[in-house]
């Protein structure tokens, strides 16, 4: 350093101050999301790079040393951190340590600028070494609703370590191995029909058949609770550990259905719904990690025809009986298709139509025959999807819906042909259409910068021509993962984090209130109430009227970041996340 010039530090103080902002009082500020902060703190951090490289007055060989330091050490660290932070999705956070790695430069610069140039040189390289071992001491155990990074200390087990580490505290029968004769159905249940789990049919259906409800659409009918849960709250029936993964349940018979990971397994799993209790365990040796959403299993088991039908992260589909989980048939949707295991995985949950099941490998459609796994029809090839088929009646018509990264595609249930298509967005979508109650379709957009809003599709037919019609696009409700839920002339859903209402006939919102994170919710029609899961374990029940935004009350019920669908079958409410699962008794009205 030019000893007659002293250091020019108010421009690198500033940077400093950006980063800090960007860093405390931004997400305190946005807590809907905290990743508003980062191109802040982003920005503070190009100032600090740009005032020590051409204004700050240092010595050339210092300047280009600082900056070089910087850069050596972001992509030097990379083998010493922790994999969840360099692995799969999170492959960009080294980069986020850009901002710490400024901070530390324009801290050392007005803390040693009185000081001795060997000094202050290797001190530089020691708030280097301090930025990187700080670096070395976290993992992630994937994002966050809001966009934050959920961080824990390195050396802390994860749930699924402790899990494994008590061993097997709840020990659950082997289904039956595989025989010959338990590659078809018996007779008898060949004979029994196996009907849709999205539309009536005249067998009886399960309790819960799997994803979202009887038609996958998250509206619980001919159930009415107390709403008063000052009065009468909620009670915890049993609560119990759980592998890893975003599985929902189904249910029937006193018997739950979910997906989980235990180490290299990935599990089919039954329980009592009475206790937790398990039941039987299906074990596939395959594990699918990604470092935003961990390891485990996505979609949620279909209840059809007494068996079980179920997507693995993988692309392993099987097929399974409900009552002791031996393998009637397996395929593999991935080999199928052609189709590469997507960066989230496999998320599809299976659809049973009549004496098919459907799944989505990504953006392909495949249907399989239930009696024998053999292949039926491909869907066209598109994009990637995290969405599930939907089954849906459009003027008059059955089909199935499926949203991908090209858009929505319709086809022929039987057939698997195209009957009509509508581009919109260019993300990969998550959530389910929705139907209207006068017909009409409800779809979701994506980019890659996030949701663009709702539109609503009008359809109609003649001489085999489907006619799509935008009635309107609409940016006050903006759903990501979160499904939404058609109640009454008015669609509710999250927009980001925060629940929203908009007005069906032209998309107007009607109110905006409440923060539940990256949360799901269940509608109670006949109580005109949204039960709410929050993304940090709370219940909440929330009016569904167009009024206004009214929480009408908020309790906890499990701890840990919960993207799962919460499912109602009677009086039992069921939830989870990847670490518990509970069950708590609702009271009836």
């Amino acid at each position: 350093m030019d000893a007659l010039r002293p250091l020019r530090l108010w421009p690198g103080i500033v940077g400093a101050a950006l980063i800090l902002i960007g860093a405390v009082i931004v997400p305190i500020a946005t807590p809907a999301n905290s990743m508003v902060g980062v191109p802040v703190e982003m920005a503070g951090a190009v100032v600090v790079v740009l005032w020590w490289l051409l204004f700050s007055r240092a010595a050339w060989p210092d300047r280009i040393a600082g900056v070089g330091l910087i850069a050596v050490a972001i992509f030097a660290m990379r083998p010493l951190l922790d994999p969840s932070i360099v692995g799969g999705a999170m492959g960009f956070l080294p980069l986020l340590s850009l901002p710490l790695f400024a901070l530390a430069l324009a801290i050392w610069a007005v803390a040693t600028h009185a000081r001795p140039a060997g000094t202050r040189r290797v001190l530089l390289v020691a708030a280097m070494l301090v930025v990187v071992g700080a670096c070395t001491l976290v993992r992630t155990a994937g994002m966050i609703g809001a966009g934050g990074f959920e961080l824990h200390w390195r050396w802390t087990p994860t749930p699924e370590e402790q899990l494994l580490a008590r061993g097997n505290d709840d020990p659950a029968p082997a289904p039956p191995a595989a025989t010959p004769s338990s590659a078809s159905p018996e007779p008898a249940t060949l004979a029994a029909p196996v009907v849709s789990t999205s539309t009536p049919g005249s067998a009886r259906l399960a309790d819960w058949p799997g994803f979202r409800g009887p038609n996958r659409d998250g509206v619980i009918r001919n159930v009415r609770i107390t709403t008063d849960w000052a009065a009468s709250p909620p009670v915890q029936r049993w609560q119990r550990a759980i592998g890893p993964g975003w599985s929902s349940f189904a249910v029937d018979r006193g018997l739950i259905y979910t997906q989980e990971q235990r180490g290299e397994d990935e599990i089919v799993s039954c329980y009592r719904l009475s206790n937790g209790e398990p039941v039987w365990r299906h074990r596939d040796r395959v594990r699918f990690w990604e470092s935003n959403g961990g390891a485990g299993p996505r979609g949620t088991p279909t209840l059809a025809g007494g068996r079980v039908y179920a997507l693995g992260a993988t692309g392993i589909l099987n097929v399974l009986d409900a009552g002791n989980g031996a393998v009637i048939w397996s395929r593999n949707a991935a080999t199928d298709t052609k189709t590469n295991t997507p960066m989230w995985g496999f998320s599809s949950s299976p659809l049973v139509m009549g004496d098919l099941v459907i799944v989505a490998a990504s953006g392909k459609l495949v249907a399989y025959e239930t009696a024998t796994g053999t292949p039926k029809w491909y869907g066209p090839v598109h994009r990637g999807s995290y969405s599930s088929p939907q089954s849906v009646t459009l003027d008059g018509v059955d089909q199935i819906v499926l949203m991908s990264a090209d858009g929505t595609t319709s086809v022929d249930r039987d057939t698997g042909k195209v009957l009509w298509e509508h581009a919109w967005g260019d993300g990969t979508p998550i959530v389910q259409p929705a139907v209207t109650a006068d017909g009409d379709l409800l779809i979701d957009g994506l980019s890659a910068m996030g949701g663009l809003g709702v539109r609503r599709l009008g359809l109609s037919h003649a001489a085999g021509k489907w006619t799509v019609t935008e009635r309107w696009t609409s940016t006050g409700l903006k759903p990501y993962f979160n499904d939404f839920v058609i109640h009454k002339g008015h669609a509710y859903g999250f927009d980001g984090s925060i629940l929203s209402c908009i007005d069906l006939a032209d998309g107007t919102r009607k109110w905006k209130g409440g923060r539940y994170g990256a949360g799901q919710l269940i509608l109670l029609p006949d109580d005109d109430v949204l039960l709410v899961i929050a993304e940090e374990g709370d219940l909440a029940l929330v009016s569904a009227t167009p009024n206004a935004f009214k929480e009408i009350a908020r309790v906890p019920a499990i701890e840990g970041k919960t993207w799962n669908h919460p499912v109602l079958v009677g009086d039992t409410l069921l939830v989870r996340n990847g670490e518990v699962m509970a069950a708590y008794t609702l009271a009836r009205r």
